[in-house]
């Protein structure tokens, strides 16, 4: 295991990193990690477990599936890390977390704002809500390699041309998502390409997430959260829309009343977390695309996965 050595910050990957298999090395390696995956499915009442592990990926990547799938696999590597460390007789406290979108709400469980089988029903339903609203109001979203975000700002206002298409994630230099209706997406990307751009791939998603066509989804988001109980957090967590620390519950309250109808900003995000002393990033979930992002925002930093830190890492089904 690599030595988790200076200030430590956890980081949660979003939708996008699921893969059938995921999480099941780790369900066979740790008792930690199996006892969350048993939760998950005592919660939820079917068997998510079964699904990460075995597919069928359709089934696993409809977004109301996919989501707490994410938070659970996150979750369970997390449990898994702590037993590890334990054992060692280590433990973690990090200087801050974080998470991409979704994995927002995984930073929020780490960091003892919500309590699992709350965040995994919270994040069933705001799939659920995005799904809905992705079926009245049908969008999309596309990367963009290759042009900064001042100029993809610009081309979105142009192409937008009476519809919706906005920067949606801020991923690091150079790596953009927009999002938006589909007229306005198709002619974005067509500008984005003449003023510059490397590339521009559209993503198999019918869902504008993080622009203003989630707002009924974010309205109902609001009215969930609104009931539910929420903890101060343990630790700092870095929120996607302002990219400023959350420190209290009203903090929370604030960041995702709009988060599913608003930018990520992963770059700001990640440069504030160095500016909170961050010199170690840990990525806890399935895949390794954050860790990816964060080295080409800042080269000084550390970043290591499960597999750096002596955890079973799976690998994607072919």
């Amino acid at each position: 295991m690599d030595s988790l050595t200076g200030n430590i910050a956890l980081v949660f990957p979003g939708q996008g990193s699921q893969f059938v298999g995921m999480g099941r090395a780790l369900y066979d390696a740790s008792a930690a990690a199996r006892r969350v995956f048993d939760q998950a499915d005592d919660v939820l009442g079917f068997p998510l477990s079964r699904l990460c592990f075995h597919g069928p990926a359709d089934e696993l990547e409809d977004t109301i599936n996919a989501q707490p799938a994410i938070l659970t696999v996150s979750i369970a590597a997390l449990a898994a890390l702590h037993e590890r460390l334990a054992e060692a007789g280590q433990h973690i406290h990090p200087t801050v977390v974080a998470g991409h979108s979704l994995g927002e709400f995984t930073a929020l469980v780490a960091a003892g704002v919500m309590d699992f089988p709350s965040g995994l029903k919270l994040v069933r339903e705001r799939g659920r809500l995005m799904k809905e609203a992705g079926e009245e109001t049908p969008g999309g979203m596309a990367a963009v390699i290759g042009l900064d975000t001042e100029t993809l700002a610009e081309v979105c206002h142009d192409a937008a041309n009476g519809g919706i298409v906005i920067v949606a994630n801020d991923n690091c230099p150079g790596q953009t998502v927009i999002s938006g209706e589909v007229g306005a997406l198709l002619r974005a990307m067509e500008m984005a390409k003449t003023r510059g751009a490397k590339r521009v791939a559209r993503l198999g998603i019918s869902i504008a997430s993080h622009s203003p066509l989630m707002a009924r989804a974010a309205a109902g988001l609001r009215e969930i959260m609104n009931r539910l109980p929420l903890g101060t957090p343990r630790f700092p967590v870095v929120a996607n829309v302002t990219a400023t620390a959350m420190l209290t519950v009203e903090d929370v309250r604030q960041e995702l009343a709009h988060h599913v109808e608003r930018p990520v900003n992963w770059t700001r995000s990640v440069r504030e977390m160095v500016n909170r002393g961050a010199t170690t990033f840990v990525e806890i979930g399935p895949g390794q695309v954050l860790s990816g992002l964060i080295r080409r925002i800042n080269r000084d930093v550390t970043t290591l996965s499960l597999s750096d830190l002596g955890l079973p890492s799976d690998v994607r089904d072919a």
